[in-house]
């Protein structure tokens, strides 16, 4: 399929090759509700215009003095009212839905896009950005069917219908708001023109705007400690004129409309010619009456059209970020046709450097780990291990060489095969604002019951301080995982990779936060557990790194020794003062840092 096209459950294609071509797309998947709408609207229209005719009937009796014929009038009159506002109501309750039904696809294939998304493409992207992009701009695009589009097609209805009754009324009727009407396209083409690339601007600099917001608001304790209160809100400041400076700029094209001036030439010349032909007796008052009433509908066409084109402009402005962000490539694809298999845990480094853009990360990089045995990954800060984990499971791809995993290039897997069975516990948790339960089940589903959530729990020494909660499993966490401490983060963490059954382990520095009396119990419990399964280990703990069965020394991007404990502490220089030097730095990093 092309990258300009997006399935939904593979009935629905969504071309993505313009704004126009998208929205349109998303509308055909309700091409009978639109069609249904725009018949019914189409009916309102004329129902409205006849109504017109009926007033100038009515006029015609009056003076003819025939009572029984107002009377006739007058009832014709109440049912095409109350007709024509009943038919209405149903286009305009058709147009909502197919409006929010778009809004609502349009925001579940944003979705699924961003979580098919690569890590590099999510590291480039301001996190308040996307938020404007799924919500403000999805408004936008909402607000463009309706009211934006259904205005615009109820106007140019109503104007169908004006001119069909005018040129039944009497055909030279015709002449001053034909005029017009040329004169109000080329005036609203004019407009369009004017404001498209305002209502960009505009919505490109919301998107800035809320960015910055969220940043302040996400890094508020930073800004507190540092007492850069008043530094954020110059910058704020500074970026939320920018973006009322394009609203008043939007403001002044709005100003500039002339339509709404030339209606006014044009209703004083439509009156002028209608006089004119009733005194050559060629109409009469009641269609005189006809012909104002007629013509000064015209107003409803010019005054919304102003607003109604404003939406649909900042519409398309919306759908174009929208899409921007879509249709941005991807380093990494889901390769659902890939390799599928029961993971056993065989994992092979062959000369893979990557380096994010310019900037090299690892150089040659070769090892294996074999099924079932535990890797020790130990290295200075920046010095590239964290990366060598997260080629495993494909968060990034290799720049060159092979990472294979039971003798299959990760590239070739199955993206859902490979990633369902490999867990990762970082140093920095991620928790979910939801209950103890649901965070340790994540990535189970349903699959996981409460004896199977509360035995990975126990075997991550988390379930005594799960119970000291009021509502011990269901207790919600907050965003973040903020009611707890950091230990507490890191055992949920486990405790949920435990659950998951991985047949890969990835533990980045995950027992930093642990006292050392519980980290030895978690450490026996993961030891139970993962018995023939692969483990990489990024710690700088001595008594994790004792029971690897190899261990891997990083430096500046490259391996520069492997072996076990005892094999490293024979030949590897650098690796016996990380023991030497144990208990008088901080952590080894700082005497791999030296170099030597």
């Amino acid at each position: 399929m092309s990258k300009r096209e997006f399935t939904v459950s593979n009935e629905y294609t969504f071309n993505r090759a313009s704004p126009a071509r998208w929205i349109i797309s998303h509308l055909f998947r309700y091409k009978f509700r639109v069609l249904l709408y725009m018949a019914l609207a189409l009916i309102t229209n004329f129902a409205f215009s006849g109504t017109r005719v009926l007033t100038g009937n009515a006029f015609d009796a009056v003076l003819k003095g025939d009572g029984a014929q107002v009377g006739i009038i007058a009832l014709k009159m109440l049912a095409l009212v109350i007709c024509c506002g009943l038919i209405d109501f149903g286009a305009r309750f058709m147009i909502e839905i197919v409006a929010k039904s778009l809004a609502r696809d349009a925001r579940e294939e944003l979705y699924v896009s961003l979580l098919g998304k690569s890590q590099s493409f999510h590291n480039r992207q301001r996190v308040g950005d996307i938020m404007a992009r799924a919500t403000n701009d999805m408004s936008q695009i909402s607000d463009m069917v309706s009211p934006g589009f259904d205005i615009i097609y109820d106007s140019f209805s109503s104007l169908l219908a004006i001119m069909i009754f005018i040129g039944i009324l009497n055909i030279q009727l015709l002449l001053v708001p034909l005029l017009y009407l040329v004169v109000f396209l080329l005036t609203l083409r004019l407009y369009s023109r004017r404001l498209n690339p305002v209502s960009r601007e505009m919505r490109e600099q919301f998107g800035v705007t809320n960015a910055i917001l969220n940043e302040a608001v996400t890094g508020i304790e930073v800004i507190k400690a540092t007492s850069q209160e008043e530094q954020e809100k110059e910058k704020f400041t500074k970026n939320a004129s920018r973006y009322r400076d394009f609203f008043v700029k939007n403001g002044i094209i709005q100003g500039q409309y002339l339509p709404t001036l030339l209606l006014g030439i044009a209703l004083a010349f439509c009156f002028l010619h209608g006089l004119f032909l009733l005194l050559q007796h060629q109409i009469t008052i009641g269609q005189l009456v006809t012909f104002i009433g007629l013509a000064t509908n015209l107003r409803f066409v010019t005054d919304m059209s102003t607003w109604s084109f404003t939406l649909a402009q900042l519409g398309i402005a919306g759908s174009r970020r929208v899409l921007d962000m879509m249709k941005e490539e991807t380093e990494i694809d889901e390769n659902e046709d890939g390799y599928k298999a029961q993971i056993q845990g065989n994992i092979v480094f062959e000369n893979v450097s990557f380096g994010y853009g310019e900037t090299p990360i690892l150089k040659n990089v070769s090892f294996q780990a074999k099924a079932g045995q535990t890797i020790a990954i130990v290295g200075q800060t920046g010095s590239g291990k964290s990366t060598v984990t997260k080629l495993v499971n494909r968060i990034y791809d290799v720049s060159s060489g092979r990472v294979l995993i039971d003798g299959q290039d990760v590239r070739d897997w199955n993206m859902d095969a490979l990633r369902s069975q490999i867990s990762t516990i970082e140093q920095d948790i991620f928790l979910f604002s939801r209950s103890i339960a649901d965070n340790i089940a994540y990535g189970m589903g349903q699959q996981a019951n409460t004896s199977t959530i509360e035995q990975a729990a126990r075997d991550a020494q988390a379930h005594d301080f799960i119970m000291s909660f009021k509502e011990g499993y269901e207790t919600v966490i907050g965003e973040r995982g903020v009611m707890l401490s950091g230990g507490q983060r890191q055992r949920l963490a486990i405790a949920r990779a435990l659950l998951t059954d991985p047949r890969i382990l990835i533990l980045d520095d995950s027992t930093s936060a642990i006292d050392s009396a519980t980290e030895d119990e978690i450490q026996k419990a993961i030891k139970r557990v993962l018995q023939n399964r692969t483990t990489l280990l990024i710690t700088h703990r001595i008594s994790q790194i004792r029971w690897a069965d190899k261990v891997l020394v990083v430096r500046n991007g490259e391996v520069i020794d492997q072996g076990t404990h005892e094999e490293l502490m024979q030949r590897c220089r650098t690796y016996q003062r990380i023991f030497s030097h144990y208990e008088n730095v901080a952590a080894p990093e700082a005497v791999l840092a030296s170099g030597e």
